[in-house]
């Protein structure tokens, strides 16, 4: 008789067919080296080795006898299509190569009486396959490693006799080597044994086909199909896949064209399942996956219909069922070794299109198989083989090909039997478990409705299993899902599910979530069964038991019943707590602070809604509100009075206010709603049970109620507005707050002259007027630069209440907490803040006024701490630009100074501020050089700058000579003292220091300079007195020679020789006499030295005058004149 899991695919069938080869004479117990042999062939067998299946016998096994072939099929009508046994006989019976070890080296002294011996065991090996066409080989283990082929004579003598003395042919001898490379040999004599076995199953698929011509269609229709089955099977076995699904291919058309009936149904379905798992895994297998799509559509399309017997109609849900199974874990199979799935075609649609039919399965046995129905005694499955001949048949008619079964008496009995055995089937387990895959599929494959839609399932398979745990651990996990998409028709049914599960166990905390939640409104049951439950949960606050719900097993109720009672009796467990916040409970609850933040001087103000969906009113007694600081807790609760309760009416809303005070050390921190709960029941003989919300309340459908609620009132416009009662989707939930210090009564006002100047002490004025109506005390400021900003300007920035001296680097950018004393009412109070800003750009300065002030709050006195904040950017420009420039005496630029020859410097100071300065001195610090004057005064002595003016100062310094050799030197720097114009005459000067250009020297062999007056006249003479001086350490010849001039006549020496010795001065005189009026330049002095040939005549007569100034000629007015003018 067929077990339960008749419907599951043989192994031999499922397995990966591989040639079998049967290792004799092999003793891998006792002998160490033929175990060493066998574990090379079997153990950690690679996938590049060759696919056989290896099995040791010993040398005498018996092998299935093989039936006399049959030479005519004229009168042989067929009992079956496939005979049970045939697959694993030629997997693991009938071996294609049969391979005989023996001990024997070429040298061996007992050569002939081993010859003897091996041929005799290779003839028992023969006699036992007699009729097989099993090829047979021998294997000499040898202890020596072989020479080449052709230079052992002994062995190859050896070799061809022992051949003949047991009837072999070359290529079925191999020698075997036990040395260290066996695993080399070994796996040489495999690929050897493969072809041997490859020749035996290409000779049995000849020989089947070779039956096909003795066949005719009218009585051999079955015998068509087993032979397709067989050569595919055999090609199978021979590794050629391509041709075994051909072969597969054409067999599965041949059993659809079968004539099929009740008697025979079974079979036909069963051999074209066994075949299309063939054809579907070959095609998996040969990377063509839409192809054993196609064939499985193809095989359901055309099997779906057969159903067979309707009294076995759950057999046929049944084979369906497993033919979506098997090619699910064939899909599944093929993923793993690399196939790619998408979304819409992956194995969990095969999976659970499986899980239908076995519901169907379910359904139709509990309408088939009547309980009533006795197992027929005797067995009608009883055979006398104790197992079917042919796959599909009936144990009670095997071989039976007919129309009619040959006895409806044991027909029937045997259909009873079946039905009897169906009943014993674990239905809900197998639904359970391809569910379950096809749930790892949806997951794998991010499918997450679908994921859900099974897992609820799942839960009602749980439930028809009475395993009231696990469907509501499988049913609570996805209700989240269907929360959150808001099907509340799904959301409805799962919960009813589940309170029923709840109930049958007992559960009163599961019971009561479930009852509020299908209380509540986005439960979609009718009113009568709200009342229904509305009542259960009133009894189960009473501790009581409620009514059991509908549908529900009655064994399972009374047992539940039980259950119910021992909870009654449970006193220590009538209190729980229960958070809403992941559910849609029947009571709605929002809370919100009145503000988003209080000052310290207020009252603190929250509001708490709740409104009740059920269909009577609910009565509580108590509401509690938690915050963070808890210390505020105890001004946010409400309880009942007595025995009297509070109550919430269906569908209105009811606000509860709660008000309190905070503490003066919260300020600037935040209070936060952290929960709120509401005491349902009493703790007078009934149950108490805290629902409770996280945070400010709402629950697992109020965001999306409060977005809609925004756009329609978007829409909707001031119509809202109009509404006299509140609309409670609208209600917005406010969490948390904030403490802020008290408003500040003072007025603080800055007076100042922006922008600051450069190093100046920038006054700035604060003045502090109190408008409290108390005395504010211990007022305190802190003043300077904000922090937060660029970390070089708090280097640079120096701030202090001193103004009678310019702050240092030591100088903070903040002054903190300055003590200003007590403030009375409108009292005011000045300070000047001093900064000190060394670089340019724009600061933010902040001014923090502190104080304490004593108030009350509901009639409680607080001591508060105000301040107020000013904040002003100043911006830090440039006072003034200084220019400096080096010029000769005649100003003329110079590039290069002389030694020891005076030069001018000569200052400029353009003002860029705003307002006035006033510069009170200026001075200089020389490093290298000398003034050429006794003393250096300021010019610029209380000068005052306007904006874009310019003072400037000019200088007469001289380069004394340098005792090092250097040709730049440093100046020195340039000292201005200079305040504001508009500041007091007490106030700081600001010291200014200039940084003067270097200066690059040079030095002349011979400085020339002339006496002359500043101006000439015509005609009348003028004297010119040249010096010349000898600046080097050598005597000097000097060509001296005057070129006449256009201009002036001139007496002295026209051209001259002298020689000037190191260190002294010649002097020559000049008689000029100017001829012409105006500016006129004077007669050029050429002068060269002879012995100093690198300087010429420009660089020696560029300090000599070029140019003056001659007046023309006067008239000489006598008295009369002078009378008349």
């Amino acid at each position: 008789m067929m077990a339960g899991s008749q419907w599951e695919l043989p192994p031999e069938l499922c397995c990966r067919p591989m040639a079998f080869v049967a290792l004799t004479g092999l003793d891998v117990v006792y002998n160490a080296v033929h175990r060493a042999i066998w574990d090379a062939f079997c153990a950690n067998r690679r996938a590049d080795r060759v696919p056989i299946s290896f099995k040791v016998l010993p040398g005498d096994h018996e092998y299935p006898k093989c039936r006399t072939k049959r030479t005519s099929y004229e009168w042989y009508i067929p009992k079956g299509i496939l005979k049970t046994g045939w697959m694993n006989k030629h997997l693991n019976l009938v071996p294609a190569l049969v391979v005989l070890f023996y001990e024997l080296d070429w040298d061996d002294p007992q050569w002939k009486e081993k010859q003897s011996e091996c041929a005799t065991k290779v003839e028992i090996v023969r006699t036992s396959l007699q009729g097989r066409n099993t090829k047979v080989a021998v294997v000499l283990i040898q202890k020596k490693t072989p020479l080449p082929p052709g230079e052992d004579l002994v062995a190859s003598e050896r070799a061809a006799a022992l051949c003949n003395a047991c009837d072999l042919s070359g290529k079925s001898l191999f020698v075997l080597p036990h040395t260290d490379h066996l695993v080399g040999y070994i796996i040489r004599l495999e690929n050897a044994f493969y072809e041997h076995a490859q020749t035996y199953y290409y000779t049995e698929i000849r020989r089947v086909k070779s039956h096909k011509e003795f066949l005719n269609k009218t009585t051999h229709q079955l015998l068509f199909v087993r032979h397709q089955f067989k050569i595919a099977f055999f090609s199978e076995l021979k590794q050629d896949t391509q041709n075994a699904l051909k072969y597969y291919r054409t067999a599965y058309s041949l059993v659809h064209e079968l004539r099929a009936h009740e008697t025979n149904m079974l079979e036909i379905k069963t051999m074209a399942g066994f075949i299309n798992y063939k054809i579907c895994r070959l095609c998996f297998q040969h990377n063509t996956p839409l192809d054993a799509i196609a064939q499985f559509r193809k095989h359901i399309d055309l099997c779906k219909k057969k159903i067979g017997s309707a009294e076995l109609a759950f057999e046929h849900a049944a084979w369906m069922s497993k033919q979506f199974q098997s090619f699910g874990e064939l899909f599944d199979e093929a993923i793993k070794l690399g196939l790619t799935a998408i979304q819409t075609q992956n194995p969990g649609f095969y999976y659970q299109q499986a899980a239908c039919y076995s519901q169907d399965r379910k359904t139709l046995a509990q309408q088939l198989c009547q309980a009533g129905a006795s197992y027929p005694s005797p067995e009608p499955g009883d055979t006398q083989s104790g197992g079917l001949d042919f796959y599909g048949q009936r144990p009670w008619r095997q071989g039976h090909q007919s129309i009619d079964p040959p006895d409806a008496e044991k027909e029937k009995m045997g259909i009873v039997a079946l039905q009897s055995k169906e009943r014993d089937v674990p239905h809900s387990e197998l639904i359970i478990a391809l569910l379950s895959n096809a749930v790892a599929q949806f997951k794998k494959y991010k499918c997450p409705r679908m994921k859900s839609h099974l897992m609820v399932q799942m839960g009602e398979e749980y439930y028809h299993a009475k395993d009231y745990t696990k469907a509501l651990k499988l049913l609570d996990y996805v209700m989240c899902d269907y929360r959150t998409e808001r099907w509340w028709g799904l959301l409805t049914a799962i919960v009813s599910t589940a309170l029923r599960c709840a109930y049958l166990m007992a559960s009163v905390r599961d019971y009561m979530i479930y009852c509020m939640e299908l209380l509540g409104r986005a439960s979609t049951l009718k009113e009568e069964q709200k009342l229904r439950i509305e009542k259960n949960l009133i009894k189960v606050l009473k501790n009581e038991v409620p009514e059991a719900e509908p549908e529900c097993d009655p064994v399972s109720v009374t047992a539940a019943r039980a259950l119910w009672n021992d909870r009654m009796a449970l006193a220590g467990s009538n209190e729980f707590t229960i958070e809403v916040q992941d559910y849609i409970p029947f009571i709605q609850c929002k809370a919100k602070f009145q503000a988003p933040s209080f000052h310290v001087d207020q009252p603190i103000q929250l509001q708490v809604f709740l409104r009740a969906d059920c269909p009577h009113p609910v009565s509580f007694h108590k509401l509690s509100v938690s915050l963070s600081n808890q210390e505020y807790n105890q001004w946010c609760v409400v309880e009942s009075v007595g025995q009297e309760s509070m109550s919430l009416l269906p569908g209105k809303t009811k606000c509860y206010n709660f008000s309190f005070v905070a503490k003066t050390e919260d300020v600037g921190k935040k209070i936060e709603m952290t929960g709120i709960e509401l005491m349902l029941g009493s703790h007078d003989g009934g149950r108490c049970v805290f629902v409770g919300w996280r945070g400010a309340g709402g629950d697992a459908a109020s965001t999306h109620e409060a977005l809609l609620a925004s756009r329609s009132s978007r829409r909707c416009g001031r119509a809202v507005e109009a509404r006299q009662e509140l609309d409670w989707d609208s209600l917005s939930m406010q969490p948390s707050t904030m403490i802020i210090s008290r408003v500040p009564k003072i007025s603080v006002q800055l007076s100042h002259q922006p922008p600051a100047l450069n190093n100046e002490m920038y006054c700035i004025r604060l003045t502090i007027q109190s408008q409290e109506g108390g005395v504010a005390r211990d007022v305190k400021l802190t003043a300077g630069l904000k922090p937060g900003q660029d970390a070089n300007l708090g280097q640079t920035t120096h701030v202090t209440l001193d103004c009678s001296k310019v702050c240092d680097d030591t100088s903070p950018a903040l002054l903190p907490d300055i003590p200003l004393g007590d403030l009375t009412p409108g009292q005011q109070l000045e300070r000047c803040v001093y900064v000190k800003c060394v670089s340019t750009g724009p600061r933010v300065f902040l001014f923090h006024v502190a104080y304490s002030i004593d108030t009350s709050v509901e009639g409680r006195q607080i001591v508060c701490k105000c301040h107020k904040d000013e904040t002003v950017t100043i911006e830090t420009v440039v006072p003034f630009e200084v220019s400096a420039k080096f010029v000769s005496t005649k100003f003329e630029p110079l590039e290069r100074v002389a030694v020891d020859i005076p030069f001018l410097l000569m200052t400029d100071i353009l003002s860029s501020s705003p307002w006035p300065l006033l510069l009170v001195s200026s001075s200089l610090q020389l490093l290298t050089m000398t003034t050429n004057t006794a003393q250096l005064q300021s010019q610029l002595q209380e000068v005052v700058l306007q904006t874009d003016e310019c003072a400037s100062e000019c200088f007469c310094l001289r380069c004394p000579p340098l005792t090092n050799s250097s040709t730049t030197v440093a100046t020195g720097q340039y000292l201005i003292s200079w305040r504001r114009k508009s500041s007091g005459a007490d106030s700081p000067l600001i010291q200014t220091a200039v940084a003067l250009p270097h200066v690059i020297l040079e030095s002349v062999p011979l400085y020339i300079h002339a006496d002359l007056p500043s101006f000439g006249r015509v005609r009348e003479s003028l004297s010119v007195r040249y010096h010349i001086e000898n600046r080097t350490a050598l005597v000097q010849e000097v060509e001296m020679a005057v070129e006449p001039s256009d201009a002036f006549m001139f007496s002295g020496l026209k051209q001259v020789r002298l020689r000037i010795l190191p260190g002294s001065e010649q002097q020559m005189l000049y008689n000029y006499y100017p001829l012409m009026a105006g500016y006129q330049t004077l007669p050029q002095l050429n002068i060269s030295l002879p012995r100093c040939l690198t300087t010429n005549t420009h660089t020696l007569r560029r300090f000599l005058p070029q140019r003056i100034f001659v007046k023309p000629q006067g008239r000489q007015l006598d008295d009369a004149s002078i009378a008349a003018a």
